[in-house]
């Protein structure tokens, strides 16, 4: 006669294994959530600042000197070109820089590159070779205002959050452009 083979055990081991990975899915989710409701807040508030500001002088300021520590930032600059000259603003100051290296690197991004490097990009000047962890946000304007890129850095290599950093980051690129256009157009 033959046996009966119980398939119960295996079943309900299954089934705790599937609801064990559900979990800690919605554990990594919720995760997610609150960070990007962290950083969706920090982004605001850096906005706000920027808005705040008086002019251009004042707004280069507020992005050099009181983004890094809103954001959370070890380093940020500032890289523009206007006509046929570029310049890049951070913590030491502004400093001449070859327009064409601005472009160059605007021309590499859709609008941000979020990245883990070696070497931070050469905008970040001084800075560049402690910088592991880069995010490059264009910074889009119709002539004759000034265009170029947002370079923010970290020390450490971080996790890149893909599509919704990328909008966040967008969403800093194309407030500065707007908050820029406000002043210079009038």
């Amino acid at each position: 006669m033959g046996s009966v083979i119980s398939f119960e055990e295996r079943a309900v081991a299954q089934l705790r294994q599937r609801l064990g990975a559900a979990e800690e899915a919605n554990q990594d989710l919720i995760a997610f959530a609150r960070g990007h409701s962290g950083a969706s807040a920090s982004i605001h508030e850096a906005v706000l600042a920027a808005m705040d500001a008086d002019g251009l002088d004042a707004l280069i300021h507020v992005v050099i000197q009181e983004w890094p520590l809103i954001l959370g930032l070890d380093a940020v600059a500032l890289a523009l070109v206007v006509g046929n000259g570029g310049f890049r603003a951070d913590a030491n100051g502004v400093q001449f820089v070859e327009p064409l290296l601005v472009v160059r690197a605007m021309d590499a991004s859709d609008g941000v590159t979020m990245r883990n490097v070696g070497q931070g990009h050469p905008l970040f000047g001084p800075a560049s070779s402690l910088i592991r962890s880069e995010a490059l946000i264009r910074i889009d304007a119709e002539a004759p205002l000034p265009t170029g890129l947002l370079v923010l850095g970290q020390r450490s290599s971080q996790l890149l959050d893909g599509r919704h950093g990328s909008e966040l980051m967008m969403f800093l690129g194309r407030s500065i452009a707007a908050i820029m256009r406000r002043w210079l157009i009038d």
